[in-house]
């Protein structure tokens, strides 16, 4: 973005279409050039502008002129549509954040804009009357109740209601990305500042790089349904569930409305080529999924991923009802325990889990009844540990299970890894299983291939335990009986 906004005189026909569409206000803007892409993302911010989305998330690689459409020309926009609105622009630093209300000013400033928007104008050195804000942190409008506070993440909005909030690149770089505790302090902070500002015709938007599969947008999508914008006719979309819209740096899902690229086209040709994006993806692959294609849970560095199949009816013809715990090692794990269904060809059905840092006194009640309430017939509980003392208590509490413990001493990391593709093949996941059991699917679809990089195993060695039991086990039984006759 240059320092000057250029001075152009519209005519009738550009100050009325300018009026009512966002990208014909952007084409006043001298300053500001379109090219293919943007005019979807801008198509998609105007119904952000005009409130048929009152939630939205717009991803998109670095340095593709996303903060010029999100956090300078839409506040500058919606302030002209409606000079009473709070607006807050907030990113990773006071700073830029700054820096983007000085640049609205400039716009609002400028002769264009004010041919178009008449009733919206920031103080300047002969108004009288009210003393109206005008700094680099906040503007009011002459006149009206509207404005626009730019503040960093963490930052305060006491007494302050807003409108319309635009959180526009929340972390600086992979470093805080990749930290646990500056993603917390963000969460934090949305959670308990930013969500306690709002009301019930508030508007929300995000614009991103994503950085980690545990950002905030991850983090939403733990607890909120979130539509593709493509997946609905322009003129059905509102409500308030979030909508997203993913700009790949290289196309690799299926075209839609709003991205209509074929296969392989780079996003933004004229700066980012294919070659030179392919070298990239060469030299990191899971950054590149990560940050250039916007999709951090679907990097080559998981080891399950999204890859489970699912049911949405558990079959007759079951052979099998059984169960898996492994009690928590230390305070800090959990306690994993899944019930599962067996049909004739050894498709493994998750049928109810309990996962969980409670400690036993209270695990020991919850298990016991899964057991009886899902009628299992043997359950295997590792007796590592206090696994022993567990089952035992276990057997005195159900019905119908025969508990079966055993002391687990094969090396975790090795069964884990080793086991993988037998666990994606035999075990299905209940459609809902992202609700029913949420730390569980997040634990089990973020698990890494590099062993220590993940913060629990706890999941993902319960179903690898699972298939030793019911697959592994049985096939190496077989080959014995066939070798020795």
């Amino acid at each position: 973005m240059g320092k000057k906004i250029k001075q152009k005189i519209p005519d009738n026909s550009e100050i009325e279409h300018a009026r009512n569409n966002f990208t014909d206000f952007i084409k006043l803007q001298r300053e500001f050039r379109m090219s293919g892409f943007h005019d979807s993302y801008y198509k998609v911010l105007h119904e952000f502008a005009a409130g048929k989305i009152k939630k939205l998330i717009v991803t998109m690689p670095p340095q593709h002129g996303k903060s010029s459409g999100a956090a300078v020309l839409l506040p500058a926009y919606l302030l002209g549509v409606d000079p009473d609105l709070k607006i807050v622009i907030a990113s990773y630093g006071f700073k830029l954040a700054s820096r983007y209300n000085r640049y609205v000013q400039r716009i609002i400033d400028s002769t264009s804009y004010r041919a178009v928007f008449p009733e919206t104008s920031l103080k300047d050195s002969g108004t009288g009357g009210r003393n109206y804000l005008r700094t680099a942190e906040e503007f009011e409008i002459v006149g009206r109740d509207g404005g626009m506070l730019a503040v960093g993440r963490g930052g305060p909005l006491t007494g302050n209601m807003v409108d319309v909030i635009i959180m526009d690149d929340l972390y600086k770089n992979s470093s805080e990305a990749n930290s646990p505790v500056i993603r917390n302090n963000i969460w934090d902070w949305y959670i308990s500042v930013v969500k306690t500002r709002l009301h019930d015709n508030s508007r929300e938007l995000m614009v991103m790089t994503r950085w980690h599969d545990e950002d905030i947008i991850g983090e939403i999508k733990r607890r909120e349904p979130i539509l593709p914008v493509w997946q609905l006719a322009v003129d059905e979309i509102g409500g308030n569930c979030w909508y997203e819209l993913n700009f790949e740096a290289l196309k690799e899902s299926t075209p839609n409305i709003y991205d209509e690229r074929s296969i392989g086209e780079p996003l933004w040709p004229e700066r980012h080529g294919v070659e030179s994006l392919l070298n990239r993806r060469r030299l990191e692959p899971y950054i590149f999924e990560t940050m250039y294609q916007g999709k951090p849970v679907a990097a080559g560095g998981l080891l399950y991923g999204d890859r489970f199949r699912t049911y949405l009816k558990i079959p007759e013809d079951i052979i099998k009802k059984g169960n898996y715990t492994d009690t928590a090692d230390t305070g800090t794990d959990y306690l994993c325990s899944v019930c599962y269904e067996i049909d004739k060809e050894n498709n493994i059905y998750v049928s109810d889990i309990v996962y969980t840092c409670e400690g036993m006194e209270i695990t020991e009640e919850t298990v016991a009844a899964m057991l009886d309430n899902n009628k299992t017939r043997t359950a295997y509980i590792e007796s590592n540990n206090e696994g022993r003392g567990f089952a035992r208590n276990i057997d005195k509490k159900v019905s119908l299970t025969k508990i079966e413990w055993f002391y687990q001493k094969g090396n975790k990391e090795s069964r884990i890894i080793t086991n993988s593709a037998t666990v994606l093949k035999h075990i299905l996941m209940p459609e809902d299983w992202h609700l029913r059991w949420n730390a569980f699917y997040m634990d089990v679809i973020r698990y890494k291939r590099d062993f220590k990089l993940n913060r629990t195993h706890d999941a993902a060695d319960v179903l690898t335990g699972i298939v030793e039991k019911e697959v592994v086990g049985k096939v190496d039984n077989t080959l014995k009986a066939a070798w020795f006759g």
